[in-house]
């Protein structure tokens, strides 16, 4: 069971659990919407993750990813798609609970699907994070019976292309090695550290443009914004990126929506 949980990359999938947990308490969700939004969600992450796992074991074992659990035999590979199957289909009846915002989730479990199977190794591979983290806020947004906002979609969006980005730099020799040529791997570890930055800067930048505190509050925002931007900045000119990038970007995500919510 621990392997299993390995497996689905536990780090993002509280993330984004986190982010819509954050989103509906923005909106104003009812308690008992709030625990479907985060079932909902938690599952679907599920779903993409052990699906990534799954499908990526002989590239893993090419490229001797003995910290994958499939690799190392801690997890049958057929466990691990009946897993993902599993959960994917718990997601759908999950998603549609609150009515049809539940399509928009889909749309997120579908473009993180869409990724593992086929887009992860085209240069097309950031389109299912732009999609999916678009569709996220709008699923939310949407449950609580309120119109989305445009930057809400922009935002996400951006903050899943720079998950993306993040996420494959450090493994960028190592997927070229097993014939995978997403745009990271085609950018090469550098390049996408950068653009993961970029685009994180950008998306704290439409955050903070919604915000409607005052000037001492806002200015506590852009300093926590800039915070992880700056990290990065360092890390790069060490050159001691790796995973370190991705997890700032994950946690700046989050903080990003938390502080959406506390002054918004």
């Amino acid at each position: 069971m621990v392997a299993l949980g390995r497996a689905c990359h536990p780090g993002p999938t509280l993330a984004v659990t986190t982010i819509a947990l954050l989103l509906g308490v923005s909106v104003g969700l009812e308690s008992w919407l709030l625990l479907v939004v985060a079932a909902t969600v938690l599952v679907g992450q599920l779903s993409i993750g052990w699906s990534n796992d799954w499908l990526d074991g002989a590239r893993d074992r090419a490229a001797g990813r003995t910290d994958k659990p499939v690799v190392s035999g801690q997890v049958p590979a057929d466990a691990l798609r009946n897993a993902a199957f599993g959960a994917a289909a718990a997601s759908v009846p999950l998603s549609v609970v609150p009515g049809w915002p539940g399509l928009w989730h889909l749309v997120l479990v579908g473009s993180g699907w869409a990724y593992n199977l086929r887009l992860k190794g085209t240069i097309w591979s950031p389109v299912p994070y732009l999609l999916g983290f678009g569709a996220l806020p709008v699923y939310v947004v949407g449950v609580s019976g309120t119109p989305v906002e445009w930057w809400m979609v922009m935002a996400g969006s951006l903050l899943g292309a720079a998950v993306h980005f993040a996420n494959a730099a450090p493994d960028v020799e190592q997927d070229r090695a097993v014939g995978v040529f997403g745009l990271p791997q085609r950018l090469g570890e550098s390049r996408s550290v950068l653009v993961a930055l970029a685009l994180l800067a950008l998306a704290g930048l439409v955050l903070l443009g919604q915000l409607s505190a005052g000037g001492g509050t806002r200015a506590v925002a852009l300093l926590v914004v800039m915070v992880p931007l700056t990290a990065g900045a360092v890390l790069v000119v060490m050159n001691r990126t790796g995973r370190s990038v991705f997890r700032l970007v994950m946690v700046a995500a989050v903080v990003d929506v938390g502080l959406l919510v506390v002054v918004a």
